[in-house]
């Protein structure tokens, strides 16, 4: 039941599903399915692919061009002309290339379908001589709310003309709970730099829309440089509660992992939204508890593009905080996101991680521990001690794990280390988080918290350390969560592909980050300069900030020290002259010294607050 798609091939992004599945050709996807299928010949090995997402059967006869592509039931298209067929379908989008190489061998009365008329118009396309390009399908989805006094708002820049893009255009569509589509529409972009804004409460008033909560469809035309859409997302409520969690993985892939159980008076809200125009089956996803092998399956299916709120509780009526789920998605959904509402009926969102199928331990790594110093670092925010309580949580990320090895080290905010603590070698299926309180009182100042290997304690270590961090106010309601990956950080040598790069090859030593504003509530920035190696004893860190038109009008400076963090706040950064002249802007942080990590979040004259991690480009 699992939908047999590929999204990645030797590290580069498959576009055959996306191009099938687009939410543009659903409906001539549908026509194409009422007849059986023809004689089929598959020269670019997308068979798998098509009868996934189109739920048909393979016919009796289906021709390849590859020798090693042969199997029982195929033949070499060389022997077509013995079969005599009426009817062939060219399983490709750009069939005129392959008729080339073999029209000779067709029957003058055989008849010639493709997947042609499944294309997108060419004014959609980049590259429309190849159009299984990743260029010509960038696009995502985001969880979109406007319900029960709940308002959503999806906030990027078109920083494609980075890259050299000079007509990029949005293209929407909204789809409700049910896969039903509400809205669609289309928006040509500046050719510069520029703010880029989709708000609920315009979408509904905009198409006169009943309440909804659904997800949006949202592709990019005209991109260069890269085919990643990325965005945050601020989720918030009339009586002021507010969470932010950011862009979803594009590409959905076979397992995610890092949902937390609820604690006692939690409620835990797992939004799974089919990301396809075929059905989700609730044979086809399961969960189980992190390290047991014993899975649950969904209980209902998902129609095409439609959501579902999963109640951990409901599948899992006797799981606990520090306890977390891993869920078997099967290829059906992009990154989903979930709410934990708790006991005091506040709500915040996050979302779970990829959890990888193709990583194995790297013993490597201890092998080179000296050289890499603390090697991969996991950096989060640890928010002033006498008003929040900060929680880490390690989340195991590939399904070969085993045990991770952890130790923390704990910063003041001038890259004073100031406590560690050895996690031990957690098994998979450890339920230990730490509370960072208990370790340091910062009283009204803050830090940060760092997460490596500790190979004093076990062996094995795969690069993929994730862990999920928790922040809940004392008095308040209010709390927030986010969850990342970590990075080698500013070292001149590199191992594989790390350090990451926003753009080019490792070494990534630089930083551009994108941190969206809010004209009118206080917008926080909380960036960690993490260290592999020793590097410069201070970042020499510019923040610059932007109109929406994408004018630079003013800028700021930082020194962060090394393995410290500075917490800013955009209001008190920049002039109320500046700030009403940048109304619908962003703020960009750049350092050419370093790599910083950054997260950002919203706070509410009431103490609502929100946080999440920050992404570059």
């Amino acid at each position: 039941m699992v939908l047999n798609i590929k999204t990645f091939a030797n590290q580069k992004p498959c576009s055959f599903f996306k191009a099938l599945g687009h939410p543009m050709v659903a409906a001539r996807l549908d026509a194409f399915k009422k007849e059986p299928l023809p004689p089929l010949y598959d020269p670019e090995g997308h068979l798998e692919d098509f009868l996934a997402m189109t739920g048909l059967q393979a016919p009796a006869r289906v021709y390849v061009q590859a020798v090693e592509a042969l199997k029982p039931n195929t033949a070499l298209i060389s022997t077509l002309h013995k079969d005599n067929p009426q009817k062939l379908l060219i399983l490709s989008f750009e069939p005129e290339k392959h008729l080339e190489q073999m029209r000779h061998l067709l029957p003058s009365s055989c008849k010639v379908l493709s997947l042609r008329d499944l294309r997108l118009p060419d004014e959609m396309l980049v590259d429309p001589k190849n159009y299984l390009s990743d260029l010509n399908f960038s696009t995502n989805f985001a969880f979109f709310r406007e319900e029960g006094g709940w308002h959503t708002r999806v906030k990027s820049a078109n920083y494609w003309p980075k890259y050299g893009s000079k007509d990029c255009k949005l293209w929407a569509i909204l789809f409700d709970n049910q896969g039903k589509k509400l809205a669609e529409w289309e928006e040509t972009l500046p050719p510069s730099v520029h703010s880029l804004i989709v708000d609920s409460r315009d979408v509904k008033k905009r198409f006169n829309l009943p309440d909804f909560t659904g997800q949006l469809f949202i592709h990019i035309t005209g991109t260069k440089g890269h085919s990643i859409v990325k965005y945050a997302l601020d989720t918030f409520h009339d009586e002021g509660a507010i969470s932010a969690t950011h862009d979803a993985n594009a590409w959905p892939p076979a397992y995610f992992a890092g949902l937390p159980a609820p604690r006692k008076g939690e409620k835990v809200i797992l939004w799974l939204q089919n990301s396809h125009p075929v059905p989700v089956p609730a044979k086809g996803v399961s969960l189980n508890l992190m390290g047991d092998s014993t899975s649950v399956h969904l209980k209902q299916d998902i129609p095409p593009f439609g959501t579902y709120a999963l109640d951990v509780t409901e599948y899992f009526p006797h799981a606990h905080w520090p306890q977390q789920i891993e869920i078997q998605a099967g290829h059906y959904f992009v990154r989903p996101r979930y709410e934990v509402i708790n006991e005091k009926g506040y709500r915040c969102m996050a979302h779970v991680n990829v959890e990888r199928n193709d990583l194995k331990s790297d013993p490597k790594l201890k092998e080179i521990k000296e050289i890499l110093g603390k090697g991969y670092i996991l950096p989060a925010p640890l928010l002033p001690t006498d008003d929040f309580i900060t929680s880490v949580l390690p989340t195991p990320m590939s399904r070969e794990l085993k045990a991770m090895p952890l130790r923390a080290f704990v910063y003041d905010k001038e890259g004073n280390l100031k406590e560690t603590f050895s996690f031990g070698n957690l098994l998979r299926n450890h339920q230990q988080a730490l509370v960072v309180n208990d370790l340091v009182q910062l009283g009204k100042d803050y830090g940060h918290v760092e997460l490596v290997y500790d190979f004093d304690k076990g062996d094995e270590a795969d690069g993929w350390l994730h862990g999920l961090f928790r922040y809940e106010h004392k008095t308040l309601a209010a709390q927030a969560e986010t969850s990342f990956g970590s990075h080698i950080f500013n070292t001149a040598i590199t191992y594989k592909n790390e350090p990451q790069s926003y753009k080019g090859p490792p070494p990534g030593l630089t930083t551009g980050l994108f941190l969206r504003v809010d004209d009118d509530i206080e917008t926080f920035c909380h960036l960690i300069y993490p260290t592999s190696t020793p590097w410069h004893a201070t970042s020499d860190t510019t923040l610059v900030l932007y109109t929406k038109e994408g004018t630079a009008i003013a800028e700021a400076s930082l020194k962060i020290p090394q393995s410290g963090s500075r917490l800013w706040v955009y209001q008190d950064t920049f002039s109320e002259t500046d700030r009403e002249k940048a109304r619908g802007g962003y703020v960009v942080i750049q350092d050419k010294t370093c790599r910083l990590f950054g997260y950002h979040g919203l706070r509410q004259k009431n103490g609502n607050f929100s946080l999440d991690h920050m992404f570059g480009f």
